[in-house]
């Protein structure tokens, strides 16, 4: 008695809290255009595309900043210098020698630019693939954006689909508890067999175990969709339902050529990837022009000081007066122009690895290219297939749905009068709820099918 009152004071002082959480976990509403924005917010691929992107800006800057003049300063200030040789006090005597000993105190100023008249135009070729990988940058950022917004839709859909499945499962299971009840009277008063009162039993738990499995991927699904939301997974979200209308209203008419005709132009990593292909081709032509000579133009600026000089020699200290460090600054400023020629005649083929690596680069780039073209027209000719197979598998299920139904009311009319047996039931009420399932499947999977033909299309809307 002591541990179930225990156990009973535990429980009652637990509710309050277990309340307490379950009322504050976030809840949400959501269409699929406000979870297409919150995916493309959160999305951390479109972040990375992004980030790639503000890279190739920088990348471009440079390469804009190659063709602009150097400019190197530099400042040196020595407070001590001390020199120490041996020196003739006089050219009567050269043969004598004397230790002597220098300290000097100096200040230097120096500016350099630098402008680079021709170089094998390799800045001109990094400017130009710099150029095209900005743009790609670019494409490759769109095209993110339309795979987080297929791939959300796919998540959206498929929640829709197994809430659908689940409301299905729990009618079968209610339809399967009625008859269930209704089998235990016809067994009390003698009209069904005890083996039909247990088969009935066994159907009710398969069609509860539905339900759970039901449950279940509802629950993953729906997960499935936070994930890509980047919400948190304790958020209980409800969603809207799509427009049926408009789904209703597609033509499973499609033209492949003209299908193919506008990927080949709107598809944003097609694009892309031919910019990639063409800003390889400069780099070749980046690379090649180490093997030209290069030709600089300078101006430099100098001006330096003596602060102080001192030297003693044979023992006597000698100071030698200098002006003002600021005046010497004024009055000692050198001026220099130069053309400085450079030619690499040999670099230990340093040149022609860049350059064949380039090239094999750039012949990767394009082979990328042509698969990816082969692949965008092989995947729409599939894809268009299997939209317009969806019409048809609507009509078929639908025709399959409405035999199902009929079937099923006649032999349910039949088992309650006693003149049709479990099995030919069962079997009934199976082919009906894998009708409905499939109806609801290929209701779903036309707006699947239209989602993905948009998206290999690359005609797909980006919200």
């Amino acid at each position: 008695m002591v541990n179930k009152s225990v156990l009973t004071l535990l429980i009652f002082l637990l509710l309050p809290f277990a309340a307490t959480r379950a009322s504050g976990q976030p809840q949400k509403s959501l269409s699929l255009s406000e979870c297409i924005s919150i995916a493309l917010e959160n999305s951390s691929s479109i972040r990375k595309a992004e980030n790639a992107r503000q890279i190739s800006g920088v990348d471009l800057l440079r390469s804009y900043g190659s063709f602009l003049p150097k400019v190197t300063s530099s400042a040196t200030w020595i407070p001590v210098s001390v020199n120490r040789a041996y020196s003739a006090t006089s050219s009567e005597s050269p043969s004598e020698l004397f230790k002597t000993r220098t300290e000097t105190s100096t200040v230097d100023f120096s500016v350099t630019t630098s402008l680079n008249l021709f170089n094998g135009l390799s800045d001109y070729a990094a400017l130009q693939s710099a150029l095209d990988r900005k743009k790609a940058s670019g494409l490759s950022l769109r095209r993110a954006k339309e795979v987080v917004v297929y791939d959300v839709t796919q998540s959206y859909y498929q929640v829709l689909l197994d809430q659908e499945l689940l409301g299905i499962a729990t009618e079968n299971r209610k339809s399967s508890n009625d008859l269930l009840t209704l089998t235990d009277r016809q067994f009390s008063i003698g009209l069904k067999s005890v083996t039909d009162l247990y088969q009935q039993q066994a159907e009710a738990s398969n069609s509860n175990l539905a339900v759970i499995r039901a449950e279940t991927r509802l629950r993953r699904s729906k997960l499935e969709l936070l994930r890509r939301l980047r919400l948190d997974p304790e958020t209980e979200i409800t969603l809207e339902p799509v427009d049926t209308a408009t789904i209703a209203r597609l033509s499973p008419e499609t033209d492949i050529e003209a299908l193919k005709a506008t990927a080949l132009v709107r598809r944003a990593d097609l694009e892309a990837q031919a910019l990639q292909s063409d800003a390889a081709r400069w780099d070749v032509k980046n690379a090649a022009g180490a093997r030209l000579p290069k030709l600089d133009l300078a101006f430099t600026v100098s001006t330096d000081a003596i602060d102080s000089y001192k030297m003693n020699s044979q023992g006597v200290n000698y100071a030698y007066p200098y002006p003002s460090v600021s005046r010497q600054l004024e009055n000692g400023t050198d001026y220099a122009v130069s053309l400085n020629l450079s030619w690499t005649i040999f670099d230990g083929f340093q040149t022609r690895y860049a350059v064949q690596s380039a090239k094999v680069a750039r012949m990767n780039q394009q082979l990328d290219y042509e698969d990816l073209k082969e692949n965008i027209q092989i995947d729409l000719k599939q894809v268009a297939g299997d939209y317009r197979a969806a019409f048809d598998q609507i009509e078929s299920t639908r025709t399959s749905l409405k035999a199902a139904e009929s079937a099923y009311a006649g032999i349910l009319r039949k088992y309650e009068l006693g003149a049709s047996g479990f099995v030919e039931l069962s079997a009934s009420r199976a082919t009906l709820f894998n009708a409905r399932s499939s109806v609801t499947q290929a209701f779903y999977n036309l707006a699947l099918q239209k989602a993905l033909l948009d998206f290999t299309a690359g005609t797909a809307t980006i919200e």
